[in-house]
This record gives C-alpha cells, sequence and structure tokens, in this order.
C-alpha cells in the first residue's frame, strides 16, 4: 500500500540533498574511470564515415536520444534507433559505414541482443555504455564503457537515476571531446542550429532583413524639404536616402537633422534637402552580418542605415526595427 502521508519540508529537502550527493559521487567514480576505452571509443567515432546510431530501450532509450541530439548538433553525425523498431524493419537504417553505441545497463537487454548479431555480421563497430562489463553485451564489444555506480539514488535502489546520470555525463563527455578534435566552431554550431538565438547572430546578412526596392526612402538631391519629410513619413524608417543623377547615396536625412534644421531660421517650407542633409553617410555591403550593423549602429549611436553596392548604388536599408524583428536586439 502506498503510503500518502505528507512530507514535511525537512524532509523534502533532506532526501534532495541525499539524491544530489549519491549523484556527484557517481559522477566522481565515473571522472576517474575516464581511460583509454573512451579515447578508442572517441577514435573510432572520429574515424567514422557514416553515423553515430545510438540504440537503448526505456530510461537508457531517453538517455540515448539526448545523447544523439548533442552529438548531432555538435559536428558528429548521429541519431537515434529504437531497438523495437529496429528488429522490424528500422534496422535498415544502419548501413556498413556507421557506429552503433549501444546503452544497457545490465547488458542483457533482449531487444539489443536480437539486433547485435546482425550489426556485427555488417561489419559495424559496436560501442556499449554498460554496468557489467561481462555482461553478453559488453562481451559483443569493440569498446566497453563502463557505467556502473555504486548504487542508484532511488532509496529502493531500483530506479535508474544515478546511472542514467553518469550515461548522460559521458555521453556529454564524448561529444566535447570529438567536437574539440574536428576543431568545431561557433560557426559550424550556428549552421547546425539556424533557428537559434546563436544562429541568427552567425548567419543573419544585412541582404536577409533589409527593406529593399519601393520600401527605401529616397528623393532626389535637388528634392525640398517638405518633399524628403513626406518620404520619410510614408516609409516609416526615420530617414531617407539622397540619391544624385547617377542613383548614387549622396546624403541621409533623419529625425536628427530634422530638429537641427529646426533650431536655425532657414524657411523650411523652401529649403532644399541638400542644404540640411548630412553628407557622405555612412552605408554597409549586402553581404555584411546582421550582428555587425548592430555594433557599428551603436558604436556611431544612429538608429538607421542604407545597404549600397560597390559604386554605392543604394540597394536596400533598415533600422533598428528591422534588427528587433530578425532576433538580433
Amino acid at each position: 500500500m502506498i503510503n500518502t502521508d505528507l512530507p514535511t519540508p525537512e524532509s523534502c529537502i533532506s532526501d534532495a540533498q541525499d539524491v544530489v550527493a549519491i549523484e556527484i559521487s557517481a559522477v566522481k567514480t565515473l571522472q576517474q574511470r575516464i581511460g583509454r576505452p573512451f579515447s578508442l571509443a572517441c577514435e573510432f567515432m572520429l574515424g567514422c564515415t557514416g553515423r553515430v546510431i545510438v540504440v537503448g530501450m526505456g530510461k537508457s532509450g531517453h538517455i540515448g536520444g539526448k545523447i544523439a541530439a548533442t552529438l548531432a548538433s555538435t559536428g558528429t553525425p548521429a541519431f537515434f534507433v529504437h531497438p523495437g523498431e529496429a528488429s522490424h524493419g528500422d534496422l535498415g537504417m544502419i548501413t556498413p559505414a556507421d557506429i552503433v553505441l549501444a546503452i544497457s545497463y545490465s547488458g542483457e537487454t533482449h531487444e539489443l541482443l536480437t539486433i547485435i548479431p546482425i550489426v556485427k555480421r555488417m561489419g559495424v563497430k559496436l560501442i556499449t555504455m554498460t554496468g557489467r562489463a561481462s555482461s553478453t553485451i559488453a562481451s559483443e564489444s569493440d569498446v566497453v564503457l563502463d557505467i556502473s555506480v555504486e548504487r542508484e539514488a532511488c532509496p529502493l535502489n531500483l530506479a535508474p537515476t544515478a546511472s542514467t546520470t553518469i550515461t548522460l555525463v559521458l555521453g556529454d563527455a564524448i561529444a566535447v571531446a570529438l567536437l574539440r578534435a574536428r576543431k568545431f566552431d561557433e560557426q559550424d554550431f550556428a549552421l547546425s542550429h539556424p533557428g537559434g538565438a546563436l544562429g541568427r547572430r552567425l548567419l543573419l546578412l544585412v541582404s536577409d532583413i533589409m527593406r529593399s526596392e519601393s520600401q527605401i526612402p529616397l528623393v532626389s538631391i535637388d528634392a525640398t524639404l517638405p518633399e524628403a519629410l513626406l518620404e520619410m513619413t510614408s516609409k516609416t524608417l526615420g530617414m531617407t536616402g539622397i540619391i544624385n543623377d547617377q542613383q548614387i547615396l549622396v546624403g541621409i536625412f533623419t529625425d536628427g537633422d530634422l530638429r537641427r534644421a529646426l533650431e536655425t531660421s532657414i524657411d523650411i517650407y523652401d529649403v532644399k534637402i541638400n542644404q540640411v542633409m548630412t553628407p557622405s553617410p555612412r552605408s554597409v555591403r549586402p553581404d555584411t552580418l546582421a550582428v555587425e550593423v548592430v555594433e557599428m549602429m551603436r558604436n556611431q549611436a544612429i538608429n538607421g542605415i542604407f545597404v549600397v553596392d560597390e559604386n554605392d548604388t543604394i540597394l536596400g536599408a533598415l533600422n533598428t526595427h528591422d534588427l528587433f524583428r530578425a532576433g538580433i536586439l
């Protein structure tokens, strides 16, 4: 019968601290255990011309899925195959060029024992994470990584807790070791995470977010100030570019320029835009990283910028709101 008595706050805290202490101890033991089998596993994976196929049942399968995802996102092609499904057709996902990473604490998981002979017949290298070095699966493996624990954090010493923790830690250790060996850098990481914040910062170009064609606020160098203000208002960028007869950017007029013009004694209804514009404005190329534009705009205290080609012909424009929408700011 399950005891439904509510625990005291003190007992909850004590239980949690005991779990953490047990799992920390297990991780420390794992750290001391890492040696030649670990480096050999890494060598096999680095030399693999296919993918790392991670297999495992139950809690080991859940941990295996995370390990496969971490490997894949850090430069080692990998995916998880459910062993139960493997024996019903999914085994076709595995090729002779692959490596199998099998996770089984007991080393006797039935679903794994069913597919391992076929995997071995294909000539696939088998790396096993197990708590029993003398198990059947371990005996079939090319490399055995020890994930044994003195005890689980579960008070019944039954539920996989400390053992799954160190399996996950060991998987992270492999992923990071391979990452460093491959010289996998931020740019590589961004390419596999294009939807994330880092991916956007390292991959998004000005050309991806700039406003173009009819969205660009532009007036001729012969335009009047009211005409420039109308263009600014209609395009909602807080600025307009001033171009000459060759369509070259020669100036910019912003909200700040308007405030400065109003402080003078000029007739704002009759003055030409070339009298109040800021000449030779800053601009960027379309292949500039958007994150570099953020730094430029901050350093120069500006809110908008034009995009030009090598001949200073205008291609686009953007402001801080465009950078916000793109997730760069």
